[in-house]
């Protein structure tokens, strides 16, 4: 083989292994990132992993919420009405988290089905409207 083709044949096997590796660790790193959603349903029929970051989503169920005296752990259960998810948190909740609101929360599921959650986020509905703005509404005075 001349010298030349096989230097050319060199570089473009350098590139195509390095591009390789490179595609393999990003691929890689994605994985690791990627937070699938499951609602409550899918997670007691076993479809969610366990010890795996995932996000699960629903209703804080009316009564459920319970607040540790001494620390800030949260526990609450959320639901989609099919299948309820008992959640645990250690953390200061949103503004927006009260019974019967919707909430989505990320965490692990451990093995006995209890979601430890590591963030909390919660949903507010298209009607939603600011507390002080519903004040200045109703102090309004009626126009003539």
């Amino acid at each position: 083989m001349h010298p030349v083709r096989k230097q050319r044949l060199l570089v473009v096997l350098f590139i195509v292994v390095a591009t390789s590796v490179a595609a393999a660790l990003v691929f890689y790193a994605l994985r690791e990132n990627m937070n699938l959603f499951y609602p409550p349903a899918d997670i007691q029929a076993g479809k969610a992993p366990i010890e795996t970051s995932i996000r699960a989503g629903g209703m804080v169920k009316e009564g459920s919420v319970v607040k540790s005296p001494d620390s800030l752990r949260v526990d609450f259960v959320i639901t989609d009405y099919q299948a309820d998810l008992q959640v645990t948190y250690t953390g200061i909740l949103p503004d927006l988290f009260d019974e019967g609101q919707g909430v989505v929360v990320s965490g692990k599921l451990d093995v006995t089905g209890l979601m430890v959650a590591s963030e909390v986020l919660a949903k507010h509905d298209e009607n939603y409207m600011p507390p002080e703005v519903a004040d200045a509404l109703k102090n309004k005075p009626e126009a003539k």
